[in-house]
């Protein structure tokens, strides 16, 4: 061979190396391990602390680091001139010069992992503890909730920990709308935020009259009862309460979704005008059939649910907003993880929203990842999200769950670090990735 075929064939080699190396490392699924605000506070109060745990993330196989830094108490884990910042939890005080946000984004991107900053949107408070803006500054933000004992504010309700806002009410918006301004605009190098709780409480919320007023103004006529004509509680032989649905009850659905639409399109618009590279990301429940509930409508505008549920009008598609993202996570809470483990159970279940009904093919990992991709429509990459603590003391079924999410979906969530470092699951994990892995 000549000295030209010669350096001729080691650029060829050189080149096809390159490409294969850029080929494997591109077609690696993107992994995310989140960091929750209050679970982690003073273990994630030292530098060192956050490098480890990070270092610790990358050897696994982690790309992707999500940090809460806006829990539901709805202060904000930095400085901020917009909202009030969580300089304490628990009993523990993080120092004024700790940049926490700035730390991690530095630290993740040594490992070069990416680092989103998550964000508990329309929730004011912790009821467990009275904690919050909905107890302190803003009151009357507080959603308020219809149940088969009346109508009062959400703070009333000790039985939710999350104090959640009024999604329709402007004021609230625009508040919510700043701080992600000021997030983006404080934090350059960060590389993508995820909404959370960008959504109603439940079914039950909001009947405020402001609520009311803005429904009237979109059917462009007067209700003539209130919140009657959109459900009532009743009782049947057994004494048992039900919902009973209103003349306006779907209409009521369709616009309380194109309330969190709206929100998102402003969200989007708001902080891709400060950073057009910076990823714009949803975290929700992938319970799609009944998640009408909470006022979302996470799929695709392709997808028209009024063929298949009876809730959905022919223009609740309209409301669909998983064009507008760029990421997705979609919360498979469940500890069944195939279809057949559910099915053959017949049991009945209860999700986040409080609804209980018997266990769909969709109440498994497995499902979840199917229902989503379904309703998805390819618009998104979607990232399986498992809650580690649902598999406590069945670290074999987690790793299945891992397993599940890496072959059935786009990529793997992790909620949250906490329950991994408490339970010692580290080779659970790893065990679980090296299964999802595997051809």
């Amino acid at each position: 061979m000549s000295k030209i075929q010669t350096k001729s064939f080691a650029v060829t080699l050189s080149i096809f190396l390159i490409l294969f190396f850029s080929s494997a490392i591109s077609s690696v699924k993107p992994k995310l391990l989140w960091f929750d605000a209050t679970a982690n506070f003073e273990r994630l109060s030292y530098p060192d602390s956050i490098r480890y745990y990070l270092q610790k993330a990358h050897s696994l196989g982690f790309t992707d680091a999500v940090v809460d830094v806006k829990p539901i108490t709805g202060e904000v884990l930095y400085r901020s001139v917009v909202a009030p910042q969580m300089k304490e939890w628990n009993g523990f005080a993080r120092p004024d010069t700790f940049d926490f946000l700035s730390t991690f984004i530095t630290e993740a991107h040594k490992q070069k992992m990416r680092v989103h900053a998550s964000l508990n949107i329309f929730s004011g408070g912790h009821n467990y503890i009275d904690r919050g803006i909905v107890y302190t500054s803003h009151p009357e933000w507080a959603s308020i909730v219809y149940t088969d004992s009346g109508t009062f504010p959400i703070t009333k309700v000790k039985a939710k920990y999350s104090a959640m806002l009024n999604p329709a009410n402007p004021e609230i918006q625009n508040y919510e709308i700043e701080i992600l301004k000021e997030l983006v605009s404080k934090y350059p190098h960060l590389n993508g935020i995820i909404l959370d709780r960008v959504r109603y409480d439940g079914i039950c919320a909001d009947f405020s009259p402001l609520s009311r007023s803005l429904f009237e103004h979109s059917l462009e006529k007067k209700i003539e009862h209130f919140p009657e004509d959109i459900f009532s509680w009743k009782k049947d032989s057994a004494g048992n309460t039900y919902r009973a649905d209103g003349r306006y009850f779907k209409q009521w659905l369709e616009w309380r979704a194109r309330v969190i639409t709206g929100f998102m399109k402003k969200a989007r618009a708001a902080v891709k005008n400060i950073n057009p590279k910076i990823s714009f990301g949803d975290y929700t429940g992938s319970w799609y059939p009944i998640y009408y509930e909470v006022g979302v409508n996470w799929a695709s505008k392709k997808y028209d649910p009024s063929k298949k549920y009876s809730w959905a009008t022919p223009t609740y598609k309209n409301t669909g907003y998983a064009e507008l993202l760029d990421l997705f996570s979609s919360g498979n809470y469940y500890f069944e993880v195939t279809k057949k483990e559910v099915l053959s159970k017949n049991e009945t279940g209860t999700t986040e929203s409080g609804r209980v009904g018997k266990k769909e093919y969709w109440y498994s990992v497995e499902g979840a990842c199917e229902i989503t991709k379904e309703v998805l429509k390819n618009a998104v990459p979607v990232y399986g999200g498992l809650y580690v603590d649902q598999y406590n003391g069945h670290p074999e079924q987690f790793e299945k769950a891992i397993a599940m999410c890496l072959k059935k979906s786009d990529g793997l969530m992790i909620f949250d670090i906490v329950h991994i470092i408490n339970n010692h699951w580290w080779d659970v994990l790893q065990r679980g990735i090296q299964m999802g892995e595997s051809k």
